[in-house]
């Protein structure tokens, strides 16, 4: 009996389930989704001496390949989200920055169409709801407090679309921001925050469910004033996010994350600007002006570290690689718990039958060697 036109079987892999690692595993593929089986004839695929791991999905992401989904036009924001799926991101939430209210609710319209065609899967509001004290690479001269009106101004412009809001929660308005944004089945993020450790379990008790990249953009940890990132740690109500590009964390701060909050509890994200994938050179972050030197992205006024050049499949590596983090807790940080927090786990996130045939090939030494989306290789594997 033939198989399938459409079908492939990859075989002889390291494959990684929600249930645990499969030695010599199988994964089948039919049409646009995971299989539990398929007809004999299928061609297959030896991928012996691989790992196939689900795709990466990225929940806080403004661009790269040169292109912003931040202010880039259609065409741009497309090449962005190839740049990404090329290095193994196969689901991604474009993040806005810091603007005026008219131009976010504009480019809420502009990304609520690429999410609608099924390019993104939402849409992440980072600013302009946020503390000055702790702007990072927001212009100061645009935030505004999170008054919930125009909270929901964006998320109707958006139009079912917004995925997540930052906020600094304890500036007028936040606590009450954040219910609305629970109510509407929006994720309340906290950060560029400024608060104390209990302005953050207010936050939380009242619906707050994720951390804005954890540790930045928000007061230490200090043994007499704890700040946000003991309540944020010590909840499991949060999700925290982390940038694993070894410039944004130490890799002390990354082992203190997952041993306190556990891998259930970690989104590796990269928090992207148009440089990742790109190269250095000079670029536009909003309205500020950033450098990118041997990928390192600053400010050029102030030198603030302004988002990252990173990549998932680099974050991959380094998680495994350097800071020995077991291969199945990273495949839960990097791809089931930012699906589920994004409420598309019953689509992607882990690689299971009926699910979308998202995956990434990695060697044995985690480098990246395939990604295939809904049933086609984005980069097909060269073996052999």
């Amino acid at each position: 009996m033939a198989g399938r036109a459409d079908s492939t079987v990859l075989a002889g892999a390291r494959v990684v389930l929600p249930t645990g690692i499969v030695e010599s595993g199988r994964v089948i593929v039919e049409g646009t989704r995971i299989a539990g089986a398929t007809a004999e004839g299928a061609p297959t695929v030896d991928l012996s001496g691989h790992w196939v791991v689900p795709g990466f999905v990225d929940m806080h992401n403004h661009g790269g390949g040169g292109a912003s989904f931040t202010s880039g036009t259609v065409d741009e924001v497309l090449t962005g989200i190839r740049t990404h799926r090329e290095h193994g991101t196969t689901t991604l939430v474009a993040s806005t920055v810091t603007g005026e209210m008219d131009f976010l609710a504009h480019r809420a319209g502009v990304l609520s169409e690429l999410v609608e065609q099924g390019d993104l899967a939402g849409i992440h509001f980072e600013g302009p709801f946020i503390s000055p004290c702790r702007k990072g690479a927001h212009s100061e001269d645009l935030l505004r407090h999170p008054d919930p009106a125009e909270v929901r101004k964006l998320m109707d412009a958006a139009r079912g679309t917004a995925k997540m809001f930052t906020l600094a929660t304890e500036l007028p308005g936040g606590i009450d921001s954040v219910r609305l944004l629970a109510e509407h089945g929006v994720i309340a993020a906290i950060g560029h925050t400024d608060a104390t450790y209990e302005q953050t379990v207010e936050a939380i008790d009242a619906g707050a469910t994720v951390a804005t990249h954890l540790f930045n953009a928000m007061p230490p940890l200090a043994h007499r004033e704890p700040g946000p990132i003991a309540a944020l740690l010590e909840d499991e109500r949060i999700t925290v996010e982390l940038i694993n590009d070894g410039t944004h964390l130490h890799p002390a701060a990354l082992e203190l994350a997952y041993h306190h909050a556990g891998a259930h509890r970690v989104a590796l994200i990269t928090d992207a600007m148009d440089a990742a994938g790109f190269g250095d050179g000079l670029y536009q972050l909003g309205p500020l002006a950033v450098e990118v030197k041997d990928g390192v992205a600053r400010l050029v006024e102030g030198n603030s570290i302004a988002g990252s050049t990173l990549t998932l499949d680099t974050a991959f590596h380094r998680a495994v690689t350097i800071d020995r983090i077991p291969v199945g807790d990273v495949v839960q940080s990097i791809s089931a718990n930012p699906a589920r927090l994004l409420g598309v786990y019953d689509r992607v996130g882990s690689l299971e039958p009926g699910k979308d045939a998202d995956l990434v090939v990695l060697d044995e030494d985690f480098a990246l060697k395939g990604v295939m989306r809904k049933g086609e290789w984005i980069k097909a594997p060269q073996i052999g």
